[in-house]
């Protein structure tokens, strides 16, 4: 029984020493996600699929990169096709940064009025196409 004991610390031990050197030899490169004036992109996840759970597993991403993340919801509707980045400012550079962290969904300008959020992500049909980790 002892002997599995230490068995199982050893294994634990060397998984650790393995993770930490792999960090250490592949270090994760961070994405730029300050604007011009240094601030951090402040972004909105909608969910417009009928997928539970979709909108909080990119908003997670997103966190792990560095945005803001300031609202997780449904959009207006559950069947849009297409996932999008929508540009709310009439400068669309935190929107493509935005898109290019989740790997290249296209980015729509329709600027608003609004202190929310600089970007909007509404999920679509196409989600699986995104680089996200789970």
């Amino acid at each position: 029984m002892a002997r599995a004991g230490v068995a199982i610390l050893a294994v634990l031990v060397a998984a650790l020493v393995l993770s930490w050197a792999y960090a250490m030899l592949f270090p994760r490169t961070a994405v730029p996600v300050s604007g011009e004036a240094q601030r951090v992109i402040r972004v909105q996840v909608w969910n417009g699929t009928s997928e539970g759970g979709i909108a909080a597993r990119v908003a997670s991403h997103l966190r792990s990169g560095g945005f803001h993340v300031v609202e997780v919801q449904n959009a207006d509707r559950p069947d849009y096709f297409a996932t999008m980045v929508v540009a709310r400012r009439a400068d669309p550079s935190a929107a493509r940064i935005v898109a290019r962290y989740l790997g290249g969904p296209p980015v729509i300008l329709q600027s608003w009025a609004s202190d929310v959020a600089e970007v909007t992500v509404v999920l679509g049909s196409d989600r699986s196409r995104l680089h996200i980790e789970d």
